[in-house]
């Protein structure tokens, strides 16, 4: 099953790109939009088999579901092994969800190269399932892999008028993390011993390294590499960029759930395979999150162009969750209850943001279809103008800025009281963060939405079909998690147990 979702968008597109003339666009969408489909239909297969799933006692698969496991290169210890447990399963559910949503979003949108435009479009799905599902380090780094190069093009063909500027400095960036990464883990491969690249293992050995410049330097190649894909302070600056140039639906798409690659990699590889070293440097990381969370904050509220007003909330978002992991770090080796909390809140923030910032960048698209600027000083009186894509955009605001009610309270909440009993007052650093996140969205829900409606935007078309089914899923499960968390929180359970139990010993 998981190989289905992971390869079935790259048969198509190779099916597609071989079989399929480029002047056929109403057939290439959809073979594009069935195969983005039959993974999220898989996935919701297996997330109705996730009760009654055998969890593995392999040590290759300690704790996961669904598990396959084939030599691949055993000369280095390299498998095929696939696996997922909470932290993985609800990223694989988010992803399966956000690529048809996009190819939807895409019809009408792309107009130039189709063909080329959708075959990227899912290559970088297998990529992305890839990541969420492997765990092997070397297959790991190959999806990571993948996903960078169809981005790339994304952005730098379809994108804006500094479009290649933007996607040179996505691919830099990345690149670089990426290498920094894979020296870590090639020294943790060498210094442990252990003899394979699986996860589960490399992070069994490792845990156990002493403290020294090595293992210190290991550590922080291997975060760093991963911070610059959440993105966290003070590597984001290339994200303000690529959100601004790149089409509306890969914004969503790098919102919605490339981002959390990196969040997804702190907690299977980072912080469980040195928690001794995730345990000392607590503090650093915790000043990391709560600056970027306050830094980005101030970026959005100065910022004219609407777009990337909220690309800086998703830097801002994901601060939460930095915080939130360093918390966890400094409380799982003396209260491992109180770390769960802030781990749970913490990663609860990452499945909130990718469902509440692809509709918002959606919604940012809505505008700019319309009214061709991203200009907020030129927008307003939007509610007289178009009512019903001025309602949603003021939805999804809300949402946004952590509207009780809506999913990104929950997260961003839970995050703050998990946070206190590692760094006390300091949280309030966070605090006054999302103070000035609300205000700004206030600010720009009273410039863009309210007021006198503007002569030059009389007449413009509402809401389409096409933007309500992409609006409604994400908004149904915003409202739906924003009241009722509990099955998220129940599926993350047990991998929270176990990590924080393993940063536990870490730190001892």
């Amino acid at each position: 099953m998981l190989s289905l979702i992971i390869f079935v968008p790259l048969v198509f597109a190779l099916v597609m790109l071989f079989f399929v003339p480029k002047t056929q666009e109403r057939l290439l969408y959809w073979l594009a939009g069935i195969g983005t489909l039959i993974p999220f239909a898989l996935a919701l297969v297996l997330a109705a088999q996730w009760p009654t799933a055998e969890v593995s006692t392999a040590p290759y698969a300690q704790g996961m579901r669904f598990v396959t496991h084939v030599p691949w290169i055993q000369a280095i210890g390299v498998h095929y092994t696939l696996g997922v447990d909470g932290f993985a399963f609800t990223m694989l559910l988010l992803s399966t969800l956000l690529f048809p949503l996009a190819v939807l979003a895409s019809y009408g949108y792309i107009k130039d190269r189709v063909k080329d435009y959708l075959v990227l479009l899912l290559i970088l799905a297998t990529g992305t399932n890839g990541v969420f599902a492997t765990l092997d380090f070397m297959l790991f780094y190959v999806f990571w892999e993948i996903v960078l190069l169809p981005m790339y093009f994304l952005i730098g063909i379809w994108g804006g008028e500094r479009r290649e500027y933007a996607a040179i400095k996505f691919f830099l960036y990345t690149l670089i993390g990426s290498t920094v990464m894979l020296v870590g883990a090639i020294y943790l491969y060498v210094a442990t011993g252990v003899g394979t690249f699986n996860l589960l293992q490399m992070a069994a050995a490792s845990s156990k390294l002493p403290i020294t410049g090595l293992t210190t330097f290991a550590f922080f190649a291997l975060l760093v590499g991963f911070a610059v894909k959440v993105p966290m302070f003070p590597f984001h600056t290339w994200l303000p960029d690529a959100h601004v140039e790149a089409p509306t639906p890969i914004s969503m798409l790098l919102a919605g759930i490339l981002l959390k690659l990196g969040s997804y990699a702190m907690v299977r590889i980072s912080h469980p395979m040195l928690p001794q070293l995730a345990t000392k440097y607590a503090d650093l990381l915790f000043v990391f999150g709560v600056v970027g969370i306050l830094y980005a904050a101030l970026a959005a509220m100065a910022q004219k162009d609407f777009k990337k007003q909220v690309a800086y909330s998703s830097v801002n978002h994901m601060g939460f969750f930095i915080m939130a992991l360093a918390a966890a770090s400094k409380l799982a080796p003396t209260s491992p209850e109180l770390a769960q909390v802030a781990l749970q809140g913490g990663y609860f923030v990452t499945i909130a943001h990718g469902l509440i910032s692809p509709l918002f960048f959606f919604a940012v698209g809505m505008f700019y279809e319309r009214t061709h600027t991203r200009d907020l000083r030129k927008l307003g009186g939007m509610f007289l103008t178009i009512p019903v894509v001025s309602f949603a955009t003021a939805f999804v605001a809300f949402a946004n800025l952590g509207l009780p009610g809506l999913a990104g309270f929950i997260g961003e909440f839970i995050s703050l009281t998990g946070s206190y009993p590692a760094f006390g007052l300091w949280v309030l650093v966070a605090g006054l963060g999302m103070v000035i996140t609300a205000a700004w969205h206030l600010l720009t829900m009273r410039n863009v939405l309210l007021g006198e409606a503007k002569p030059e935007y009389q007449g413009l078309a509402d809401i389409t079909l096409k933007e309500k089914i992409i609006f409604a899923p994400l908004a149904v499960l915003i409202v739906f998690f924003g009241v009722y968390p509990r099955p998220v929180m129940a599926l993350l359970q047990s991998s929270v147990e176990v990590l924080t139990q393993v940063m536990g010993l870490g730190g001892m």
